[in-house]
């Protein structure tokens, strides 16, 4: 008997003769030290609660951390700047997972390469390079435009340009681009989390779909989920790494 085995056996033997509760799976996962960027945001928010309710340390990151009024034995609310390397190196080393659920646009350019998502990605991957085998995992939560409705045609190009705000513009043709620059990575390990195009402050369901480059449709035709539900999904791929290297999608 393999010495992992016999632990988890003599652990249930003993739990058994207590009369505890059985431990489950969940409570035997490693925890993990995660770095949330937009911590605050509608999804970080949901992020940093559902890796805290499995035991997770979690770093919250906000350029003004007076916003992160949860208290938390495992939780550590910090200022950061994407923006600066030095920052996100002295943030990042010592994580197993960085996740970025950021937007916005960065300066008067009116250039996709503006677009947060995109820079947030290019410095964190140039940072998690210089770390090499020590630097944490990423977990980029990209842009639902990246989904295709058919093969060849993107989301983000069957939008009506016309009545876009041009900042939102932007930061889909932003998140565009961190998508293709990931996948020109192959040096650090990364994963591109793609939500759908509804995401809803509906309830915690603890249910998701995965799917890859193509849109995911419910039975109505929908493609949605809610916030709480796919941070699930985000925290599960934090403690799997299931999509090492490569983009997937969520929806119910």
């Amino acid at each position: 008997m393999h010495g992992k085995t016999w632990a988890c056996s003599l652990l249930l033997l003993v739990t058994l003769l207590l009369g505890l509760p059985a431990v489950g799976a969940d409570a035997t996962k490693a925890r993990l030290n995660i770095l949330v960027y937009g911590a605050t945001g509608k999804i970080g928010t949901h992020i940093v609660t559902e890796a805290l309710n499995r035991g997770h340390a979690v770093t919250a990151v906000s350029r003004n951390p007076t916003r992160i009024t949860r208290r938390h034995e495992n939780l550590s609310a910090v200022k950061g700047d994407l923006l600066d390397t030095d920052s996100i190196r002295s943030l990042a080393t010592g994580q197993d997972v960085v996740i970025i659920s950021v937007r916005g646009v960065i300066g008067d350019s009116k250039t996709p390469e503006s677009a947060l998502q995109y820079i947030a990605v290019k410095n964190v991957v140039d940072t998690l390079r210089e770390l090499g085998d020590d630097g944490p995992r990423l977990i980029h939560v990209g842009g639902s435009g990246t989904l295709e409705v058919r093969p060849g045609v993107m989301y983000a190009d069957k939008l009506p340009r016309l009545f876009l705000p041009k900042n939102l513009e932007l930061e889909i043709q932003g998140q565009i681009l961190a998508l293709q620059h990931l996948r020109a990575v192959d040096d650090v390990n990364w994963t591109y989390a793609t939500p759908p195009k509804n995401l809803t402050n509906g309830r915690r369901k603890g249910t998701y779909r995965t799917g890859g480059d193509r849109m995911l449709q419910d039975k109505r035709g929908r493609n949605l989920v809610s916030r709480a539900d796919f941070a699930i999904a985000l925290v599960d791929e934090a403690e799997s790494a299931t999509h090492n290297m490569r983009r997937f999608s969520v929806a119910y």
